[in-house]
């Protein structure tokens, strides 16, 4: 299968990029756990055609479904040119101490069928473990050649401060639950820290499981027929318009994914970005963390 598209880069200050649009496993194999009765295979497909489609970021993590998703995205990468994927993986907040990280990146490494991650993410911030220790242990993945980079997930701008501080390696991306409804990071001001501290933010969940697709949005409608697009495409499009902003999406359907592609290679105008940023209805800070603080707290 020839490329759908070739999909553009961001490129930060200190020279770290990424393309504007990666595939997400979240789900694949399971949720926390794994689940036995997954269709494995189409999983393993579906990721296969997304990076024959020309999407080389592939987003996963120890987390998912017990580290099987991992497994899955190991399996669907052999044959490609791992030279030319950008393999973002996490360690679980459960893992933050220093001989965890280093025992979960080997066990990832393991899974992935891989001797290097390109960017190895904190999933989440843990109140319960000094960061300071965390982050000596990414610097040495670091040294050692086990990882290129060190990023973040779901950190707040104290947070994010804290990690640098204590990191001798530029933290280069912090993943954000962000789209056109959940616009927690920006209102506290972490999307406003993150572009202008050099730091790339990965949007998840760009298109809110289906919503703006499923549900009609007059505003929305209206840059939609001016754009020839589909509510997702403008959806996503809105994110990776902005400065130092990339997103990841997962699909196991093939025409959702070349959807999903068309939403690069156009940039929405700033009044239409501008429109959507101050008038989308009836947005929310809420975050789904009910697992994670179950998990942290057990």
């Amino acid at each position: 299968m020839n490329p759908l598209i070739k999909i553009p880069v961001k490129k930060l200050k200190c020279g770290f990029f990424l393309p504007v649009f990666g595939f997400g496993t979240w789900q694949m194999g399971g949720r926390e756990t794994r689940n036995y009765e997954n269709d494995d295979r189409a999983d393993i497909s579906a990721i296969k055609t997304a990076v024959e489609s020309g999407i080389y970021h592939i987003d996963t993590a120890a987390w998912y479904a017990e580290g099987h998703t991992e497994e899955l995205v190991g399996k669907a990468i052999k044959g490609f040119d791992r030279s030319g994927l950008i393999i973002t993986t996490k360690v679980a907040p459960m893992d933050l101490h220093y001989d965890d990280i280093i025992k979960s990146a080997s066990a990832s490494l393991k899974r992935l069928g891989t001797d290097y991650i390109d960017i190895y993410v904190i999933h989440n911030p843990n109140p319960y473990i000094d960061i300071s220790g965390t982050m000596k242990a990414m610097d040495f993945l670091v040294s050692r050649q086990i990882t290129r980079y060190t990023g973040l997930s779901n950190f707040n701008v104290q947070q994010v401060k804290q990690a640098q501080e204590s990191s001798s390696n530029k933290i280069v991306c912090n993943h954000l639950h962000y789209n056109l409804k959940h616009r927690g990071p920006l209102n506290d001001g972490t999307i406003k820290y993150c572009q202008d501290n050099d730091v790339m933010i990965v949007a998840w969940r760009p298109v809110q499981k289906g919503l703006f697709s499923g549900q009609e949005f007059e505003i929305l409608e209206k840059i939609c027929r001016k754009y020839n697009k589909t509510p997702n495409q403008a959806a996503i499009n809105w994110l990776i318009s902005q400065d130092n902003t990339v997103t990841i999406s997962k699909t196991r359907n093939l025409n959702h994914l070349k959807e999903n592609i068309s939403s690069v290679g156009w940039k929405m105008d700033k009044d239409d970005i501008d429109l959507l940023m101050e008038n989308f209805p009836d947005t929310t800070d809420t975050v789904e963390n009910t697992t994670l603080a179950k998990l942290i707290e057990s």
